[in-house]
């Protein structure tokens, strides 16, 4: 059937990350990633799921009080009809993110959709699959991010955010790696060397700590 989804779960929450910090959210993870990034959170979405129509998606989505939806993963635009289902949200009339590896095209999204792509640093251990193509279609709305490991990673992400001058394309977000790189100490980094960037913590973690369904 061309109208179902690999699901792992379906919950309200508080986004935790990009521009839309705090705001009350339904989050759709799809099963399934192609990556392996060594500081994955959501590993438990690799694998099982349960097949789920477009339908029962959105009557799921409407349970809940708020406009807003979060598409994420593992790597929602792995599996083949997530950009039919992207397109029938905006077609509902939701206000829509996607959280994507930046290893897949992101060029056929529909545009009504907010897209946060990552770039994968090397402490990640999947540089090698990133699609450098995305950069040339990122559009307004959309937003960049990296998540880094450590010092090495933060000044690999300072040094491409100016060779590409990717603040011109997009507001780009540094993330650190949860109980791994100390947020203060990457705010001292972006701090001294004046980076325009949007500096996040994750705040669902912050609340609730690192769990499914949060």
């Amino acid at each position: 059937m061309n109208d179902t989804l690999r699901i792992t779960e379906i919950f309200f929450s508080l986004q935790g990350e990009t521009s839309r910090m705090g705001r009350p959210t339904v989050f759709v993870r799809l099963t399934g990633c192609p990556l392996r990034c060594g500081y994955c959170d959501s590993a438990y979405a690799f694998h099982g799921g349960k097949t789920v129509s477009f339908d029962e998606i959105i009557a799921e989505i409407r349970k809940h009080p708020t406009n807003t939806v979060c598409v994420t993963g593992g790597e929602p635009l792995a599996q083949k009809y997530s950009l039919a289902f992207l397109k029938r949200l905006a077609d509902e009339g939701f206000d829509v993110s996607l959280e994507t590896s930046g290893a897949i095209a992101i060029d056929e999204v529909d545009p009504r959709i907010s897209r946060i792509v990552d770039i994968k640093t090397p402490g990640s251990g999947e540089l090698a699959k990133m699609r450098w193509e995305n950069l040339a279609a990122i559009r307004p709305g959309d937003e960049i991010k990296f998540v880094l490991c450590d010092r090495a990673d933060y000044e690999w992400a300072r040094d491409l955010l100016r060779d590409k001058a990717l603040t011109e394309l997009a507001p780009v977000l540094f993330s650190p790696v949860w109980e791994t790189l100390p947020p203060a100490e990457l705010a001292q980094w972006v701090l001294a060397d004046g980076l325009p960037v949007r500096m996040q913590v994750q705040l669902h973690k912050i609340l609730w700590g690192e769990k499914p369904g949060v």
